[in-house]
């Protein structure tokens, strides 16, 4: 079922896998030339150990040899034996292996040795234990919501007797008269020195609205002066 070729078929052109046209309903050759039918691929064993009866009979176990084996080197001890000398650099601790050698215990059967776990007592369960049942009765009695209620009236009640005791422990605030009472008059200050010739000449700006607004404002500006800080007394209040 191969497509029909023009020209000479050659047997090189059966091994390369460019010229090689595949067949109708088959893959694709890859050249390769396979042995016949009658060969075996794979190692034929000669060794005859007596089978699954022998290795059941007779149980060899292996043991570890430690002859002709040269022990490693024990870099762990090594670095601190060189950190004991004082040396702290890479360079020193390089130099200082070079020169030095330091051999592990070679392992026996007895290093590999695990020791017995404990002995656990008859009655022990593996697991997590379960969750304990919910009290029916008191959810349907509404029993949590209830408990819940309680605790938050009792909480409201430890903090409103707080807030009372420190209510009572405070001082009273000051207000406003009191503050005036309290404060020292400030030294009238010297006015502001002026040319003769402008000391005549009034304000070009005027915010008030009419003249009585503006003595009333001084007043209470003047009244006020002594108990705030400042040159002019519009600062905070001041209380000695």
């Amino acid at each position: 079922m191969e497509s029909p070729r023009v020209g000479v078929v050659r047997e090189s052109m059966l091994h390369r896998p460019l010229l090689i046209k595949p067949a109708l309903g088959k893959t694709k050759s890859r050249g390769l030339s396979y042995p016949g039918p009658d060969f075996v691929f794979g190692t034929a064993t000669t060794v005859q150990d007596g089978g699954v009866p022998e290795a059941i009979s007779s149980w060899h176990t292996h043991t570890m040899s430690t002859r002709n084996r040269e022990a490693e080197r024990d870099f762990i001890s090594l670095n601190r034996e060189g950190v004991k000398s004082g040396l702290v650099t890479a360079k020193e601790l390089h130099q200082y292996r070079a020169t030095h050698d330091i051999r592990r215990q070679p392992l026996t059967r007895e290093g590999f040795r695990r020791s017995a776990p404990a002995r656990l007592p008859a009655d022990a369960s593996f697991g997590i234990a379960n969750r304990p049942s919910t009290p029916i009765s008191e959810l349907m009695e509404y029993k949590y919501a209830q408990r819940w209620l309680e605790e938050q009236q009792a909480k409201d009640k430890i903090l409103q007797a707080h807030q009372h005791k420190k209510a009572q422990l405070g001082r009273i605030q000051d207000t406003r008269t009191t503050l005036l009472r309290k404060s020292r008059p400030l030294p009238e200050a010297p006015s502001m020195w002026k040319m003769p010739r402008f000391q005549q000449v009034g304000p070009a700006l005027d915010t008030f609205r009419h003249p009585e607004a503006r003595k009333k404002a001084m007043s209470a500006h003047h009244s006020e002066s002594a108990s705030r800080r400042g040159f002019l007394g519009q600062g905070t209040f001041t209380v000695d």
